[in-house]
Protein backbone atom coordinates (compact mmCIF):
# COMPACT_ATOMS: atom_id res chain seq x y z
CA UNK A 1 0.00 0.00 0.00
CA UNK A 2 1.37 3.70 -0.84
CA UNK A 3 1.73 5.92 2.00
CA UNK A 4 0.01 8.81 2.90
CA UNK A 5 1.38 12.35 1.23
CA UNK A 6 3.22 13.97 4.13
CA UNK A 7 1.40 17.44 3.68
CA UNK A 8 2.71 20.70 4.86
CA UNK A 9 4.32 18.83 8.38
CA UNK A 10 7.33 17.94 5.90
CA UNK A 11 8.42 21.13 5.73
CA UNK A 12 7.47 22.50 9.23
CA UNK A 13 9.43 19.09 10.60
CA UNK A 14 12.45 20.40 9.71
CA UNK A 15 13.69 22.76 12.38
CA UNK A 16 15.31 25.62 10.03
CA UNK A 17 12.33 26.04 8.23
CA UNK A 18 10.58 27.07 11.14
CA UNK A 19 12.53 30.46 11.90
CA UNK A 20 12.22 31.03 7.67
CA UNK A 21 8.45 31.01 7.73
CA UNK A 22 7.82 32.96 10.92
CA UNK A 23 10.42 35.72 9.46
CA UNK A 24 8.31 35.66 6.28
CA UNK A 25 5.36 36.12 7.97
CA UNK A 26 6.47 38.85 10.26
CA UNK A 27 8.16 40.50 6.81
CA UNK A 28 5.29 40.27 4.71
CA UNK A 29 2.53 41.76 7.72
CA UNK A 30 5.10 44.60 8.01
CA UNK A 31 5.11 45.30 4.40
CA UNK A 32 1.39 44.99 3.91
CA UNK A 33 1.04 47.54 7.15
CA UNK A 34 3.61 50.03 5.40
CA UNK A 35 1.81 50.57 2.53
CA UNK A 36 -1.24 51.23 3.58
CA UNK A 37 0.42 53.26 6.44
CA UNK A 38 2.30 55.13 3.93
CA UNK A 39 -0.77 55.82 1.59
CA UNK A 40 -2.54 57.72 4.52
CA UNK A 41 0.73 59.83 5.15
CA UNK A 42 1.23 61.24 1.97
CA UNK A 43 -2.32 61.91 1.41
CA UNK A 44 -2.37 63.81 4.55
CA UNK A 45 0.74 65.17 4.09
CA UNK A 46 -0.08 66.12 0.19
CA UNK A 47 -3.79 66.21 -0.39
CA UNK A 48 -3.24 64.14 -3.63
CA UNK A 49 -5.01 60.93 -4.43
CA UNK A 50 -2.44 60.67 -7.91
CA UNK A 51 0.81 60.60 -5.23
CA UNK A 52 -0.86 58.48 -2.54
CA UNK A 53 -1.79 55.68 -5.18
CA UNK A 54 1.57 56.35 -6.93
CA UNK A 55 3.11 54.85 -3.31
CA UNK A 56 1.37 51.27 -4.57
CA UNK A 57 3.30 52.02 -7.96
CA UNK A 58 6.77 52.52 -6.46
CA UNK A 59 6.19 48.31 -4.98
CA UNK A 60 6.20 47.05 -8.60
CA UNK A 61 8.36 49.51 -10.33
CA UNK A 62 11.88 49.33 -9.73
CA UNK A 63 11.28 45.36 -9.19
CA UNK A 64 12.78 44.89 -12.59
CA UNK A 65 15.59 47.02 -12.36
CA UNK A 66 16.93 45.85 -8.69
CA UNK A 67 16.14 42.07 -9.95
CA UNK A 68 18.65 42.37 -13.07
CA UNK A 69 21.06 44.70 -11.37
CA UNK A 70 21.17 42.84 -7.82
CA UNK A 71 20.64 38.96 -8.90
CA UNK A 72 24.43 38.50 -9.46
CA UNK A 73 25.20 38.80 -5.33
CA UNK A 74 22.37 35.80 -4.46
CA UNK A 75 25.07 33.36 -5.41
CA UNK A 76 28.71 35.03 -4.91
CA UNK A 77 27.90 35.85 -1.74
CA UNK A 78 26.76 33.35 1.53
CA UNK A 79 22.68 33.37 1.65
CA UNK A 80 22.22 34.10 4.95
CA UNK A 81 24.17 37.37 4.80
CA UNK A 82 22.01 38.63 1.68
CA UNK A 83 19.01 37.64 3.57
CA UNK A 84 20.12 39.67 6.83
CA UNK A 85 21.46 43.20 4.71
CA UNK A 86 18.40 42.87 3.01
CA UNK A 87 16.06 43.06 5.98
CA UNK A 88 18.22 45.62 7.72
CA UNK A 89 18.12 47.71 4.59
CA UNK A 90 14.34 47.65 4.68
CA UNK A 91 14.35 48.01 8.51
CA UNK A 92 16.25 51.29 7.95
CA UNK A 93 14.04 52.71 4.66
CA UNK A 94 11.14 52.13 7.28
CA UNK A 95 12.59 53.89 10.35
CA UNK A 96 13.77 56.85 8.14
CA UNK A 97 10.09 57.14 7.30
CA UNK A 98 9.13 57.64 10.77
CA UNK A 99 11.95 60.51 10.78
CA UNK A 100 9.16 63.89 11.65
CA UNK A 101 9.36 66.03 8.50
CA UNK A 102 10.91 63.55 6.11
CA UNK A 103 10.07 65.25 3.12
CA UNK A 104 7.45 63.34 0.24
CA UNK A 105 9.72 63.01 -2.40
CA UNK A 106 12.36 61.11 0.14
CA UNK A 107 9.49 58.99 1.21
CA UNK A 108 9.00 57.76 -2.39
CA UNK A 109 12.55 57.10 -2.57
CA UNK A 110 13.15 55.19 0.47
CA UNK A 111 9.52 53.12 -0.85
CA UNK A 112 11.80 52.66 -4.06
CA UNK A 113 14.67 50.99 -2.01
CA UNK A 114 12.56 48.58 -0.03
CA UNK A 115 11.24 47.56 -3.67
CA UNK A 116 14.62 47.42 -5.29
CA UNK A 117 16.30 44.97 -2.47
CA UNK A 118 13.21 42.85 -2.60
CA UNK A 119 13.37 40.72 -5.59
CA UNK A 120 17.25 40.00 -4.58
CA UNK A 121 15.54 38.67 -1.02
CA UNK A 122 12.99 36.55 -2.47
CA UNK A 123 15.04 34.72 -5.15
CA UNK A 124 17.67 34.55 -2.53
CA UNK A 125 15.07 32.90 -0.06
CA UNK A 126 13.68 30.46 -2.66
CA UNK A 127 17.26 28.92 -3.38
CA UNK A 128 18.19 28.70 0.21
CA UNK A 129 14.60 26.79 0.81
CA UNK A 130 16.66 24.57 -1.27
CA UNK A 131 19.47 24.05 1.17
CA UNK A 132 17.59 24.08 3.95
CA UNK A 133 14.58 21.14 2.50
CA UNK A 134 16.41 19.55 0.14
CA UNK A 135 15.04 19.81 -3.24
CA UNK A 136 12.40 17.15 -3.08
CA UNK A 137 9.16 17.18 -1.70
CA UNK A 138 9.62 19.43 1.67
CA UNK A 139 11.31 22.29 -1.06
CA UNK A 140 7.66 22.56 -2.79
CA UNK A 141 5.32 22.65 0.30
CA UNK A 142 7.79 25.02 1.98
CA UNK A 143 7.42 27.48 -1.41
CA UNK A 144 4.19 27.10 -1.30
CA UNK A 145 3.12 27.86 2.31
CA UNK A 146 5.19 31.13 1.79
CA UNK A 147 2.94 32.21 -1.03
CA UNK A 148 -0.02 31.27 0.91
CA UNK A 149 1.58 33.83 3.25
CA UNK A 150 2.23 36.30 0.79
CA UNK A 151 -1.61 35.68 -0.74
CA UNK A 152 -3.24 35.62 2.75
CA UNK A 153 -1.54 38.80 3.94
CA UNK A 154 -2.99 40.46 0.70
CA UNK A 155 -6.88 39.60 2.36
CA UNK A 156 -6.02 40.44 5.88
CA UNK A 157 -2.87 42.90 5.89
CA UNK A 158 -4.83 45.66 4.65
CA UNK A 159 -7.70 45.16 7.34
CA UNK A 160 -5.29 45.08 9.86
CA UNK A 161 -3.17 48.36 9.16
CA UNK A 162 -6.70 50.18 8.25
CA UNK A 163 -7.45 48.82 12.53
CA UNK A 164 -3.91 49.98 13.44
CA UNK A 165 -4.58 53.28 12.19
CA UNK A 166 -7.56 53.81 14.10
CA UNK A 167 -5.19 53.63 17.37
CA UNK A 168 -1.74 55.20 15.94
CA UNK A 169 -0.55 57.24 13.67
CA UNK A 170 1.12 56.29 10.10
CA UNK A 171 4.20 57.11 11.41
CA UNK A 172 3.54 54.81 14.17
CA UNK A 173 2.46 52.13 12.25
CA UNK A 174 5.66 52.45 9.72
CA UNK A 175 7.25 52.25 13.19
CA UNK A 176 6.05 48.59 13.56
CA UNK A 177 7.19 47.64 10.16
CA UNK A 178 10.74 48.36 10.51
CA UNK A 179 10.52 46.85 13.90
CA UNK A 180 9.17 43.43 12.08
CA UNK A 181 12.24 43.68 9.74
CA UNK A 182 14.50 44.00 12.30
CA UNK A 183 13.04 40.62 13.79
CA UNK A 184 13.21 38.57 10.48
CA UNK A 185 17.05 39.93 10.44
CA UNK A 186 17.41 38.24 13.93
CA UNK A 187 15.34 35.23 13.19
CA UNK A 188 17.60 34.31 10.04
CA UNK A 189 20.77 35.24 11.55
CA UNK A 190 20.21 33.28 14.45
CA UNK A 191 17.57 30.55 13.33
CA UNK A 192 19.46 29.17 10.17
CA UNK A 193 23.14 27.51 10.16
CA UNK A 194 25.90 29.38 7.71
CA UNK A 195 26.27 28.11 4.54
CA UNK A 196 29.23 29.38 1.87
CA UNK A 197 27.98 30.92 -1.55
CA UNK A 198 27.47 28.86 -4.23
CA UNK A 199 29.70 30.27 -5.98
CA UNK A 200 32.12 31.60 -3.88
CA UNK A 201 35.06 33.59 -5.79
CA UNK A 202 33.36 33.81 -9.04
CA UNK A 203 33.85 37.13 -10.50
CA UNK A 204 31.45 39.38 -11.04
CA UNK A 205 29.27 39.15 -15.03
CA UNK A 206 27.21 41.26 -16.63
CA UNK A 207 23.12 41.83 -14.67
CA UNK A 208 22.03 40.16 -17.79
CA UNK A 209 24.46 37.38 -17.00
CA UNK A 210 21.40 35.29 -15.23
CA UNK A 211 18.89 35.98 -18.02
CA UNK A 212 21.10 34.45 -20.82
CA UNK A 213 22.05 31.29 -18.43
CA UNK A 214 18.31 31.03 -17.99
CA UNK A 215 16.93 30.95 -21.40
CA UNK A 216 19.92 30.23 -22.78
CA UNK A 217 18.25 26.29 -21.73
CA UNK A 218 15.42 25.23 -23.74
CA UNK A 219 13.56 23.57 -20.86
CA UNK A 220 14.57 25.71 -17.98
CA UNK A 221 13.30 28.76 -20.35
CA UNK A 222 9.75 26.86 -21.05
CA UNK A 223 9.76 26.15 -16.94
CA UNK A 224 10.50 30.24 -16.10
CA UNK A 225 8.17 31.14 -18.77
CA UNK A 226 5.08 29.17 -17.58
CA UNK A 227 5.37 31.19 -13.93
CA UNK A 228 5.40 34.41 -15.36
CA UNK A 229 2.82 34.53 -18.56
CA UNK A 230 -0.26 32.87 -16.71
CA UNK A 231 -0.49 35.55 -14.00
CA UNK A 232 0.02 38.61 -17.06
CA UNK A 233 -3.11 37.28 -18.24
CA UNK A 234 -5.11 36.29 -14.88
CA UNK A 235 -4.35 40.12 -13.37
CA UNK A 236 -6.50 41.51 -16.29
CA UNK A 237 -10.07 40.94 -14.16
CA UNK A 238 -8.92 41.99 -10.93
CA UNK A 239 -7.01 44.99 -12.73
CA UNK A 240 -10.44 45.51 -14.36
CA UNK A 241 -12.77 44.95 -11.35
CA UNK A 242 -13.71 47.96 -10.25
CA UNK A 243 -15.27 49.47 -14.18
CA UNK A 244 -17.34 45.78 -14.50
CA UNK A 245 -18.62 46.04 -10.93
CA UNK A 246 -19.67 49.90 -11.76
CA UNK A 247 -21.13 48.59 -14.95
CA UNK A 248 -23.18 46.13 -12.96
CA UNK A 249 -24.42 48.96 -10.83
CA UNK A 250 -23.18 47.08 -7.49
CA UNK A 251 -21.13 48.46 -4.44
CA UNK A 252 -17.97 48.63 -3.15
CA UNK A 253 -18.93 45.36 -0.84
CA UNK A 254 -19.65 43.48 -3.84
CA UNK A 255 -16.01 44.63 -5.15
CA UNK A 256 -14.17 43.68 -2.03
CA UNK A 257 -15.96 40.52 -2.33
CA UNK A 258 -15.13 39.99 -6.18
CA UNK A 259 -11.38 40.77 -5.36
CA UNK A 260 -11.55 38.31 -1.97
CA UNK A 261 -12.24 35.60 -4.63
CA UNK A 262 -9.18 34.37 -6.49
CA UNK A 263 -6.73 34.59 -3.51
CA UNK A 264 -9.22 32.79 -1.43
CA UNK A 265 -9.38 29.91 -4.44
CA UNK A 266 -5.60 29.92 -4.97
CA UNK A 267 -4.62 29.48 -1.06
CA UNK A 268 -7.42 26.91 -1.47
CA UNK A 269 -6.24 25.10 -4.22
CA UNK A 270 -2.58 25.32 -3.09
CA UNK A 271 -3.70 23.65 0.21
CA UNK A 272 -5.72 20.94 -1.36
CA UNK A 273 -2.60 19.86 -3.65
CA UNK A 274 0.27 20.36 -0.79
CA UNK A 275 -2.29 18.49 1.38
CA UNK A 276 -3.70 15.67 -0.24
CA UNK A 277 -1.35 15.04 -2.70
CA UNK A 278 1.93 13.25 -3.65
CA UNK A 279 4.64 14.84 -5.77
CA UNK A 280 3.63 12.47 -8.76
CA UNK A 281 0.08 13.33 -8.40
CA UNK A 282 1.11 17.02 -8.10
CA UNK A 283 3.05 16.67 -11.36
CA UNK A 284 0.52 14.91 -13.12
CA UNK A 285 -1.94 17.75 -12.65
CA UNK A 286 0.64 20.90 -13.83
CA UNK A 287 -0.99 20.13 -17.56
CA UNK A 288 -4.83 20.07 -16.83
CA UNK A 289 -4.58 22.36 -14.60
CA UNK A 290 -3.19 24.85 -16.53
CA UNK A 291 -4.62 24.45 -19.52
CA UNK A 292 -8.26 25.42 -17.74
CA UNK A 293 -6.78 27.45 -15.45
CA UNK A 294 -7.92 30.74 -17.42
CA UNK A 295 -11.01 29.17 -19.00
CA UNK A 296 -13.20 30.64 -16.29
CA UNK A 297 -12.24 34.68 -17.83
CA UNK A 298 -14.45 33.32 -21.09
CA UNK A 299 -17.57 33.70 -18.48
CA UNK A 300 -17.01 37.14 -19.25
CA UNK A 301 -19.09 36.76 -22.64
CA UNK A 302 -22.14 36.35 -20.94
CA UNK A 303 -21.43 39.60 -18.34
CA UNK A 304 -21.87 37.55 -15.08
CA UNK A 305 -23.65 38.86 -12.15
CA UNK A 306 -21.38 39.45 -8.59
CA UNK A 307 -22.48 35.37 -7.39
CA UNK A 308 -21.72 33.74 -10.86
CA UNK A 309 -18.52 36.21 -11.14
CA UNK A 310 -17.26 35.62 -7.75
CA UNK A 311 -17.54 31.76 -8.89
CA UNK A 312 -15.53 32.07 -11.64
CA UNK A 313 -13.06 33.87 -10.12
CA UNK A 314 -12.64 31.03 -7.33
CA UNK A 315 -12.05 28.55 -9.78
CA UNK A 316 -9.35 30.12 -11.71
CA UNK A 317 -7.65 30.83 -7.99
CA UNK A 318 -8.59 26.77 -7.50
CA UNK A 319 -6.99 26.20 -10.94
CA UNK A 320 -3.24 27.85 -9.30
CA UNK A 321 -2.47 24.52 -7.41
CA UNK A 322 -0.79 23.32 -10.53
CA UNK A 323 2.35 25.83 -9.21
CA UNK A 324 3.19 23.22 -6.65
CA UNK A 325 4.44 20.73 -9.64
CA UNK A 326 5.80 23.73 -11.46
CA UNK A 327 8.12 24.35 -8.50
CA UNK A 328 9.35 20.88 -8.42
CA UNK A 329 10.19 21.48 -12.19
CA UNK A 330 12.10 24.66 -12.01
CA UNK A 331 14.64 23.32 -9.15
CA UNK A 332 14.81 20.33 -11.26
CA UNK A 333 15.94 22.31 -14.02
CA UNK A 334 18.41 24.95 -12.18
CA UNK A 335 22.08 24.17 -11.79
CA UNK A 336 23.25 24.62 -8.08
CA UNK A 337 25.34 27.40 -8.94
CA UNK A 338 22.94 29.26 -11.06
CA UNK A 339 19.76 28.70 -8.43
CA UNK A 340 20.14 31.82 -6.59
CA UNK A 341 20.37 34.09 -9.90
CA UNK A 342 17.63 32.09 -11.38
CA UNK A 343 15.45 32.59 -8.56
CA UNK A 344 16.04 36.15 -8.65
CA UNK A 345 15.21 36.19 -12.26
CA UNK A 346 11.84 34.29 -11.31
CA UNK A 347 10.76 36.59 -8.97
CA UNK A 348 11.72 39.66 -10.59
CA UNK A 349 9.73 38.85 -13.92
CA UNK A 350 6.77 37.49 -11.77
CA UNK A 351 6.02 40.58 -10.51
CA UNK A 352 7.00 42.85 -13.59
CA UNK A 353 4.87 40.91 -15.65
CA UNK A 354 1.86 41.33 -13.67
CA UNK A 355 2.31 45.47 -13.20
CA UNK A 356 2.57 45.18 -17.02
CA UNK A 357 -0.83 42.99 -17.46
CA UNK A 358 -2.25 45.24 -15.58
CA UNK A 359 -1.23 48.15 -17.49
CA UNK A 360 -1.91 46.65 -20.96
CA UNK A 361 -5.57 45.56 -19.05
CA UNK A 362 -6.48 49.50 -18.42
CA UNK A 363 -4.87 50.34 -22.21
CA UNK A 364 -7.18 47.95 -23.56
CA UNK A 365 -10.01 48.91 -22.02
CA UNK A 366 -10.00 52.07 -23.51
CA UNK A 367 -10.58 51.16 -26.67
CA UNK A 368 -13.04 47.73 -25.89
CA UNK A 369 -15.02 46.86 -23.56
CA UNK A 370 -14.04 45.62 -19.88
CA UNK A 371 -15.98 41.92 -20.54
CA UNK A 372 -14.48 41.63 -23.95
CA UNK A 373 -10.82 42.09 -22.81
CA UNK A 374 -11.20 39.88 -20.16
CA UNK A 375 -12.25 37.15 -22.63
CA UNK A 376 -9.49 38.11 -25.01
CA UNK A 377 -6.92 37.69 -21.80
CA UNK A 378 -8.72 34.11 -21.35
CA UNK A 379 -8.09 33.11 -24.77
CA UNK A 380 -4.61 34.79 -25.46
CA UNK A 381 -3.26 33.16 -22.60
CA UNK A 382 -5.04 29.60 -23.10
CA UNK A 383 -2.94 29.70 -26.51
CA UNK A 384 0.22 30.44 -24.29
CA UNK A 385 -0.27 27.78 -22.29
CA UNK A 386 -0.68 25.16 -24.86
CA UNK A 387 2.14 26.58 -26.38
CA UNK A 388 4.42 26.13 -23.46
CA UNK A 389 3.10 22.89 -22.20
CA UNK A 390 4.30 21.55 -25.73
CA UNK A 391 7.80 22.82 -25.18
CA UNK A 392 7.87 21.36 -21.81
CA UNK A 393 6.74 18.18 -23.43
CA UNK A 394 9.25 18.36 -26.37
CA UNK A 395 12.54 19.60 -23.52
CA UNK A 396 11.75 16.94 -20.93
CA UNK A 397 14.54 14.54 -20.02
CA UNK A 398 14.18 10.89 -21.17
CA UNK A 399 13.16 9.32 -17.68
CA UNK A 400 11.79 12.47 -16.23
CA UNK A 401 8.91 12.59 -13.64
CA UNK A 402 7.78 15.52 -15.21
CA UNK A 403 4.52 14.82 -16.55
CA UNK A 404 2.75 17.05 -19.30
CA UNK A 405 -0.05 15.25 -19.91
CA UNK A 406 -2.67 13.47 -18.17
CA UNK A 407 -1.65 9.96 -17.60
CA UNK A 408 -3.27 6.82 -20.02
CA UNK A 409 -5.00 4.52 -17.49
Amino acid sequence: MASAPPGYGAAFRVREFRPVFAAHLMSVLGLVVAEISLTVLVFRATGSPLLSALTFALGFLPYALGGTLLAGIADRHPARRVLVVCDLVCALCAAAMVLPGTPVALLFVLRCAMAFVAPLFQGTRSASLADILGDGDAYVLGRSLLRMVAQSAQLVGFGVGGILLTAVPPRGAIAITAVTFVCSALLLRFGTRARPARAAGAAATSPFAAVRAVFGDRRLRAVTLMFWLPPLFVVVPEALMAPYVEHLGAGTVALGLLMCAMPVGTIAGELWAGSALGAGARSRIVAPLATVGLLPLLGYAVRPGVWPLAALLLAAGLAHAYTLGLDQWYVEAVPDELRGRAMTLLSTGLMTLQGVGMALAGLAAEFWPVHAVVVGSGVLGTGCVLFLLAELRASAPSGSKCETAPALK
